[in-house]
Order: structure tokens, then C-alpha cells, then sequence
């Protein structure tokens, strides 16, 4: 079972979906016992990163996550449920985040000529090995983003795009892993990253540490 974790600001319907299209039992749940009983977790997200960890916080699940990361069963955060994981945000003024990896969440700092938010289909680059990204060949994902994630630990980075600098696209330590584009949009790339998720947690793709 597959809990995606429900605190008001996530994109719920589409994320669940794309997990019952994969053949996944999965179950969009606030309940702290489902969630840390189940075999897999998703931390999706739309919103501003202050608000979402108001939310976390007030329904106690900020600490429910915590000890679900803490468990060593997979953890994927999802958008602005990849940038919760860091340690801050300075969206809207500074705000604490999970703190489940070392880094901050900053603006794109809108020197030129680009648009703000980062919106549309973007190169992957892998920049290390990775179970997700075992037989599964790079390709275009979808973005919507004004934020992104500063990884402290260059070992977190699993894979950037480019959008007028090098921009955080997933992250991942254990079992723990954060995606900032949104998989269940992405076509083919982003079902087969999603179904190397659903494999680790299922046990058919193993964790490397």
C-alpha cells in the first residue's frame, strides 16, 4: 500500500491516479497510523511552501513524515512536497521546512529575460547513479515552479535541468527522494520514474544506501 499524504495543499487526484495506473493499492490518507503503516509514502504539494508547513505542523503530520523518513520505507516528495524536504524556504519570507536534507529553497533570481515561474517541458541530466534511473533513459519532464532547492550535499543530487542556471530536479538519500517536476504529467519519463518508486517500495528494485 501506497499512502499519499493528504494536508490540504497537494495535487491529490492526479498524483493518486497515476498511482492506480501503475497497478499500485494506494490510499490518499491525513490518518497518521495508515500513513506510517503503510509501505510507501508520497508528499505531494501545490502552494506556497510557508502555508503547506502551517499545515504539517497544525495536523501534527510534519512529525508523522519525519518518522516515516525515519523508518527507511520510501519517501517521495513531489514539487513543493520535494522542497518541504530541505531545511528552509525563503518563499515569502524565511520558513522552516522538515529538515530531512541539508539546503534552501531560493527564487529564481530573474536576471534577463526568462519567465518566472519555470513552466514547461525541460531536459533531465542525471548526475549519478540511482535505482529510479536504473533502464530508464533521460528525457523531457514538466515543470511549474517560481522556487527552487540549494542540495548542501552534492551525494542529495541525483538529477538538474537547465532553465538559465543548473535548477535541483531530483534529489534523493536511502530511501528518501524528491522529484520537482511533476511525474504523473511527464508522459512516459515521468510514469517509468514514478514505477521505479512504486518497484523500491514493493521490494522489486532494491535501495542502495
Amino acid at each position: 500500500m501506497i499512502a499519499i499524504i493528504d494536508y490540504g495543499m497537494g495535487n491529490l487526484h492526479s498524483v493518486s491516479n497515476a498511482v492506480e495506473r501503475l497497478g499500485c493499492e494506494m490510499i490518499v490518507t491525513s490518518d497518521p497510523e495508515r500513513i506510517l503503516a503503510a509501505d510507501g509514502a508520497i508528499l505531494p504539494g501545490v502552494g506556497a511552501f510557508g502555508d503547506a508547513m502551517v499545515n504539517l505542523r497544525d495536523t501534527g503530520l510534519a512529525d508523522v513524515v519525519k518518522a516515516y523518513a525515519a523508518s527507511g520505507k520510501p519517501l517521495l516528495g513531489i514539487c513543493l512536497g520535494m522542497q518541504l524536504l530541505f531545511t528552509e524556504s525563503e518563499e515569502h519570507g524565511v520558513h522552516q521546512g522538515l529538515d530531512l536534507l541539508p539546503g534552501r529553497v531560493v527564487r529564481f533570481a530573474g536576471e534577463g529575460d526568462y519567465k518566472i515561474p519555470h513552466m514547461g517541458w525541460n531536459d533531465l541530466a542525471f548526475k549519478q547513479e540511482s535505482p529510479l534511473f536504473e533502464g530508464v533513459e533521460p528525457g523531457h519532464v514538466y515543470f511549474v515552479h517560481s522556487y527552487h532547492a540549494l542540495p548542501e550535499r552534492e551525494s542529495d543530487l541525483l538529477a538538474v535541468t537547465d532553465y538559465h542556471q543548473p535548477v535541483t530536479a531530483i534529489v534523493g538519500r536511502g530511501s528518501l527522494f524528491g522529484m520537482q517536476f511533476h511525474p504523473e504529467k511527464s508522459g512516459e519519463l515521468g510514469m517509468a520514474l514514478l514505477r521505479k518508486f512504486t518497484d523500491m517500495t514493493f521490494g522489486k528494485t532494491t535501495i542502495k544506501d
